[in-house]
C-alpha cells in the first residue's frame, strides 16, 4: 500500500491523485463523444468542472447529514475538513452540477445521459484504484481465497487477509464502461443510461456482500438499499423502452441521431 508519495518534499495522497485522474478519464471519454456528436469538445472541460464542484459539495453534505453528532462538535471543521467524502453524495452532487450545466448549454436531454454513462463507469473504476492503493478501508471481509490480501500499511490498516473489493469494483466497472461505450450508437436514446443504472447498481449491490459495511435494514447495507433504487430504476426504464419500440436503433426503424447544434 502507498497512501502517499513524496514529490520533491511535497506529500501527495494517492487517493487524491486517482480522484483527479478519474475526472480526467471521464472528461476524455465525454470529449470523444462530443466530437462524434458534432458538439464543441471544450464542453467536456466545463462538464468535468461542474461535476467536480457539485460532487465535492454533495459528498460533504451527504457525510454531514449522516454524522450530525460529530458536526455539532466542530461545525466549521466538519464542513471544510479533508475527510468524509461519500461516493453516493458525490454522485448526486456531481449529477446536479452537470444537469445545471446542461440546462445552460441547451443539452438537457437523453443524449447527455447516454454520453455520461460510460464516463461515469470508467471514472468510478479509476477512483477505486485509489482506494486499493491507499488502503482507505474500502476493502472487504476476511477470506481464505488465494487472491485475498492484507492492508498493513493502508490509511485504515489491517493485517487480516480480506477481499480486495476495490479491485473487484475496478475490473467490473471497467467492463461496464467498455460495454456501454460499444453500445453508444446501437441503442435508442436513454437506453445506454438505463443499462448503466442497472449494471452499476447490481455491481455495488453484489460487492457489498463481501465488504465490511454494517447492515442497516433487512440485512442490507445502506449502499445496497441505494443500489436497489438504481436497479429498479434501470429495470423500469428498460421495460418502458422495450414496450415503446425496443432497445436497439433498428427496433424502432430508421432512428437517426439528432442534428448537431451550432457551436
Amino acid at each position: 500500500m502507498q497512501p502517499e508519495i513524496d514529490l520533491l518534499g511535497l506529500p501527495l495522497k494517492t487517493f487524491g491523485l486517482c480522484f483527479g485522474l478519474a475526472f480526467i478519464v471521464s472528461g476524455a471519454i465525454v470529449s470523444r463523444r462530443l466530437k462524434e456528436l458534432g458538439r464543441p469538445q471544450d464542453w467536456a472541460y466545463e462538464m468535468v468542472f461542474a461535476a467536480l464542484i457539485g460532487g465535492l459539495i454533495g459528498a460533504r453534505l451527504y457525510w454531514v447529514l449522516g454524522n450530525l453528532d460529530t458536526v455539532q462538535e466542530d461545525v466549521v471543521g466538519s464542513l471544510f475538513g479533508g475527510s468524509g467524502l461519500v461516493w453516493f453524495g458525490g454522485g448526486l452532487g456531481g449529477a446536479a452540477g452537470v444537469l445545471l450545466w446542461a440546462r445552460r448549454r441547451g443539452m438537457f436531454n437523453l443524449a447527455l445521459l447516454d454520453m455520461c454513462a460510460p464516463a461515469l463507469a470508467a471514472g468510478y473504476a479509476v477512483g477505486r484504484i485509489g482506494c486499493q492503493i491507499s488502503g482507505d478501508g474500502d476493502y472487504g471481509i476476511a477470506t481464505g481465497l488465494p487472491w485475498g490480501m492484507a492492508y498493513p500499511d493502508g490509511v485504515v490498516p489491517t493485517t487480516e487477509v480480506v477481499h480486495p473489493t476495490p479491485i473487484y469494483e475496478s475490473v467490473s466497472m471497467l467492463l461496464v464502461a467498455w460495454a456501454l461505450w460499444r453500445s453508444r450508437d446501437l441503442l435508442r436514446p436513454g437506453v445506454v443510461f438505463a443499462f448503466y443504472l442497472l449494471l452499476s447498481g447490481a455491481e455495488r449491490f453484489l460487492v457489498e456482500f463481501v465488504r465490511r459495511n454494517d447492515a442497516v435494514a433487512a440485512g442490507l447495507t445502506e449502499a445496497q438499499l441505494l443500489s436497489l433504487v438504481l436497479i429498479i430504476a434501470g429495470i423500469v426504464w428498460l421495460s418502458r423502452a422495450k414496450r415503446s419500440g425496443g432497445w436497439r436503433v433498428d427496433d424502432a426503424g430508421s432512428v437517426k441521431p439528432a442534428a448537431p447544434a451550432p457551436a
